[in-house]
């Protein structure tokens, strides 16, 4: 980023709810840690770099510690005679919070950053802030924006949350991957106007592309409602507007934002016991009968184990021409409070029935001992009651005063009217994958889940609008029947945002699912068929 071209400010998102964990434990073993390690080696390579061309960096690596971070820096800048302003941002860490907790942390906002930067700061470092403060941070900085410029806030948020998954805006993780070349695609970058709008693109020569497809399915990545609420402003994802303004340039223009709730975020991390897994590889003839003889043996050693999980994941094929195709892959994930029912008798009891269980007997790995897993939740603090505070390169403690909150919205935002049906609507359809029609993008928050949706025309939008209800998208995943989904319309987009909570159960940490974090939820989505109007569907390609 710093040789490809002109950039007034690097920033760098190291932290998601895992990490908070990872960091939790590191601390717990030496109180000085407690940030990402992987920074400093990092920033050795091209702090002086960023020195000579005046690029400024910004970035929420500190983690649990961001003053032990911002001294580390301050040694580093020292040892290579670089001349560096170092200044961090503090407060968000709610320690002692409550009995077993891990972690607590307050989502803050770009305020503390913009501090820093107005003091001089050529390296701002944070603990816990929302992943989008890095981008409106430094563009409230840049612009001299007051704390209540909304829509210019607003738009700088949305510009962050395009930004903060990197190559996952320039091709990375695109549901529509086979029409670009992503084998290396570019870092995005953000050019921010006044105003609040922007263009995302990448710097010239890098692989990738920006399209609004790309900027479209990042936009959509782990979000919930129409209101995307943050500490400094509540930017409604309902006004965004995307336009192609050129070769890989994308520009974002629309964005309404509202005041801020009151309140804060607060991601809390524990250990939420002990957990173990044993894979059991079936081959050929009888999958089923050898799934049920296994369980039957194990069933006295799992008698008292506190949860107990199958999965069958059905990869075997008939007839197949290798040994591997011609296999079932059998799941069993135990957890426990304490690490004596899932460790090595458990373990040791699945491995003794080698000889004797379903012909074929092998596991993918040996099973190893009990391993702590972690828990995941949030819950909400008032704002005024977090110490967000602004240590400035000269030291100066400068307390950030929060953002002045909006209050509850007297009623939910109307939903939009359904768009018009276009001609052809309902003439023949042809049963297939929605994929061939539809993209997505899917994630993670906590427990729940989200999957945004989204078309490229405006028939294939009023199809869409008028068909993926709830029950629709309930009856193509059947795992989310019975869980509160909710659907979300953004018009401008062309997209549905469903949430579906509870569909993680604990989290990403605890290994609850096998694609723990929903990552894959979306392409899920897209395999599954259903009856699409034939208008809709893509001319099929001339055959040579």
């Amino acid at each position: 980023m710093l040789t490809g071209g002109p950039l007034d400010v690097l920033t760098g998102d190291y932290l998601a709810e895992l990490t908070m964990l990872i960091l939790g434990r590191d601390r717990l073993k030496n109180p000085g840690l407690g940030y990402a390690k992987t920074f400093p080696r990092q920033l050795e390579e091209c702090l002086g770099l960023a020195h000579e061309r005046g690029v400024r960096i910004v970035t929420n690596a500190g983690g649990l510690n961001p003053a032990g971070l911002a001294d580390a820096v301050r040694a580093l800048a020292a040892k290579l005679g670089i001349p560096a302003s170092v200044a961090h941002v503090e407060g968000d860490d709610l320690m002692p919070y409550e009995d077993g907790a891990l972690t607590a942390n307050a989502y803050l906002g770009g305020a503390g950053i913009t501090a820093c930067l107005r003091a001089g700061a050529d390296i701002v470092v944070t603990g816990r802030v929302t992943d989008a403060a890095l981008v409106s941070g430094p563009a409230a900085w840049w612009f001299d924006w007051a704390p209540d410029d909304w829509d210019r806030l607003a738009g700088a948020v949305v510009a962050g949350h395009v930004l903060e998954c990197g190559t996952q805006a320039t091709g990375g993780n695109y549901s529509f991957f086979t029409r670009h070349d992503v084998r290396a695609p570019g870092f995005p970058l953000a050019e921010v106007c006044e105003d609040g709008s922007s263009v995302v693109t990448k710097h010239p020569g890098t692989g990738g592309v920006v399209s609004v497809g790309t900027v479209t399915a990042q936009l959509l990545y782990e979000t919930q409602g129409v209101r995307y609420l943050g500490p400094d402003v509540t930017a409604r994802l309902d006004t965004v507007r995307l336009l192609s303004v050129g070769a890989d340039r994308i520009g974002i223009s629309g964005v309404r934002g509202e005041a801020p709730p009151g309140t804060l975020k607060v991601g809390v991390t524990r250990i939420g016991g002990w957990r173990n897994e044993v894979v059991f590889v079936l081959t050929g003839l009888d999958i089923e009968a050898k799934e049920e003889l296994v369980r039957a043996q194990l069933a006295d050693a799992l008698r008292d184990v506190a949860e107990v999980g199958w999965t069958l994941a059905r990869t075997d094929h008939a007839d197949a021409a290798t040994q591997e195709t011609s296999s079932a892959l059998l799941r069993l994930v135990v957890r426990d409070p304490s690490p004596d029912p899932v460790g090595r008798s458990l373990t040791a009891a699945a491995i003794e029935l080698a000889l004797a269980s379903y012909p074929g007997f092998h596991v993918t790995a040996a099973p190893g001992p009990a391993q702590p897993y972690g828990v995941f939740t949030s819950a909400e603090v008032p704002a005024a009651s977090v110490p967000h505070t602004a240590v400035l390169p000269n030291g100066t403690r400068l307390p950030v005063p929060p953002a002045l909150a909006a209050p509850p919205p007297a009623a939910p935002s109307p939903v939009p009217p359904a768009p018009p049906g276009p001609p052809g609507l309902t003439g023949p359809t042809r049963r297939g994958p929605l994929g061939a029609l539809v993209g997505a993008r899917s994630g993670d928050k906590g427990g729940d889940a989200n999957v945004g949706v989204w078309v490229e025309s405006d028939a294939a939008w009023a199809w869409l609008h008028a068909t993926l209800t709830v029950d629709a998208f309930q009856a193509l995943l059947p795992e989310t029947a019975g869980l509160p989904v909710a659907r979300h319309v953004l018009p401008h987009l062309r997209a549905l945002n469903f949430t579906v909570p509870g569909l993680l159960g604990d989290g990403v940490a605890s290994g609850h699912r096998f694609d723990p974090q929903a990552k894959a939820l979306g392409e899920w989505l897209r395999a599954r068929h259903t009856d699409i109007p034939v208008a809709l569907l893509p001319a099929p390609e001339a055959t040579p």
